[in-house]
């Protein structure tokens, strides 16, 4: 059986008396990849949002490994996040995009002090990452030298190197080209097998959302129209605008 890892209960979120998410309950479970699928403000980005910590819902709760997380920053949770500009250092090397997190010292829970991580450490976790991307060898090109799709991979393993229990991803995949987005949904599929942790993924793109997830959550107008497999969204829509949508 799979392990609930977050729950949005109840959630509502307005901006100026306007409701972008309408009373939401869904649950994600661990090593899920769950993709939230509508047409634009529709919701799905403010849910992300709200999981990632960067929005507070106006009411209701969100459960992380079953404690509320509500007001908890993104820094501390075990959460991280690809946008769709993916917000590279045009300075740095692949390498060291990598590894730029994990450079930052942490303040360790017990003594309170802050704590780097030893170099060595650093070297073999941005190594191990580089070859989940299938991006070996590329460790001092300059990432302006990178295509679109290379980008994408080192936005993804920079995100992995610190080891969230989550990895959210906002249409990551939205400024490349169709050969290569393609090429790069299966490439996502096997890196969260690889690593075996929960994705979750926001995108208006029907073939995308099918091809690539266990769990499709369709939404429209701030509501959850149905959630299911693939196979269900796609032979067994609720209602008509899922099945309009999903084509």
């Amino acid at each position: 059986m799979s392990k609930e890892l977050i729950r949005l209960a109840n959630c509502t979120m307005a901006f100026d008396g306007e409701v972008v998410l309408d009373n939401i309950n869904l649950y994600i479970n661990d090593k899920e990849f769950l993709t939230l699928l509508g047409p634009s403000g529709c919701g799905k980005t403010t849910t992300l949002r709200i999981i990632g910590g960067f929005q507070e819902p106006t009411s209701g709760d969100v459960f992380f490994d079953g404690v509320r997380i509500n007001s908890v920053p993104p820094h501390k949770r075990a959460i991280n996040t690809v946008f769709q500009r993916y917000a590279l250092f045009p300075h740095l090397n692949v390498f060291e995009n990598i590894a730029f997190g994990l450079r930052i010292p942490k303040v360790d829970p017990q003594t309170k002090k802050k704590v780097k991580i030893p170099e060595q450490e650093i070297q073999e976790r941005v190594t191990e990452m580089l070859q989940v991307v299938n991006l070996k060898g590329f460790e001092k090109r300059s990432v302006s030298s990178l295509s679109g799709g290379q980008q994408q991979r080192v936005a993804i393993a920079r995100a992995l190197v610190n080891r969230p229990k989550v990895l959210l991803l906002d249409e990551p995949l939205g400024a490349l080209d169709l050969r290569l987005r393609k090429d790069m949904q299966s490439e996502l599929k096997r890196i969260q097998q690889t690593m075996g942790i929960t994705f979750i993924y926001v995108t208006h793109d029907q073939e995308e959302a099918l091809a690539m997830s266990d769990t499709v959550v369709v939404m429209d107008e701030g509501k959850i129209q149905q959630i299911g497999t693939p196979e269900d969204i796609y032979n067994e829509p609720k209602n008509a605008f899922v099945a309009d949508f999903i084509g």
